[in-house]
Parts: structure tokens; C-alpha cells; sequence
């Protein structure tokens, strides 16, 4: 009767440790199931940010090739305004010489000879046939 206590509670145990083995083998699979995904999601994550670095870096790329031209424009700005504000006086100067040609009251009181003289003509040359 001893032998048949004893070999009931050795196969007692044995179940319950063939429980215990089944729910660490359950437990192990979900950890591995689990680290799979993880896996995944933080290649995916990582691939995704590769290639939002990547973006940025073009990005910087040619952020520093417009800051390298920038110094390059701003002279050339500075010399077509220089250039436009020469330009701008030739043509108030213009301006104001046909103004004066142009007014109605100077046409009236200027003769042929003042006349070529404001448009720096000189009057033997008005081309008239000879």
C-alpha cells in the first residue's frame, strides 16, 4: 500500500510538471511571438526613418548649395541695382529733356536753333537737303 501512495504522488508530480512544462512552453512561445513583432515593427521603423534621414539629408544638401549661391546673388543684386539706379537717372534725365521739347509752351517760344540745342543737334545738321 506504501508503493501505491508513493507511485500515485510520483504520478501527481509528474502531471503537474508536464502542466508547468506545457505553460512554459506556452509562455515561451508568446515571448518569442511577441519579439518577432517587435522585431518587425522596429526594422520597419528603423527602415522608415533610413529613409526620412536620407530626405533630410538631400534636403540639407541643397539647402547649403542655395545658402553657397546666396552670397553670390546678393552681389549680383547689388550690382543689377546699381546698374538699375544708373540706368533710372539716364532716364529722369530723358525725361526732363522731353518734357522741356515736349511742352506746349516751350514750342511755342523756342526757336529751331534752341530747340537743337536742348536735343544737342546741331542746326546745320537737321538733314535738310541743300
Amino acid at each position: 500500500m506504501a508503493y501505491l501512495i508513493l507511485f500515485v504522488l510520483i504520478g501527481v508530480g509528474a502531471v503537474l510538471a508536464l502542466v508547468a512544462a506545457v505553460a512554459a512552453l506556452g509562455a515561451y512561445l508568446r515571448f518569442r511571438r511577441a519579439r518577432i513583432e517587435l522585431q518587425e515593427g522596429l526594422a520597419s521603423e528603423v527602415e522608415r526613418l533610413s529613409r526620412r534621414t536620407g530626405e533630410l539629408e538631400r534636403g540639407l544638401v541643397a539647402l547649403q548649395e542655395r545658402s553657397a549661391r546666396l552670397p553670390i546673388s546678393i552681389s549680383g543684386l547689388q550690382q543689377n541695382l546699381s546698374t538699375l539706379q544708373l540706368l533710372t537717372g539716364a532716364l529722369a534725365g530723358s525725361l526732363i529733356q522731353a518734357q522741356k521739347v515736349l511742352s506746349y509752351s516751350a514750342l511755342k517760344t523756342l526757336s529751331g536753333t534752341h530747340l537743337g540745342r536742348l536735343l544737342r543737334v546741331p542746326s546745320g545738321e537737321t538733314g535738310r537737303p541743300s
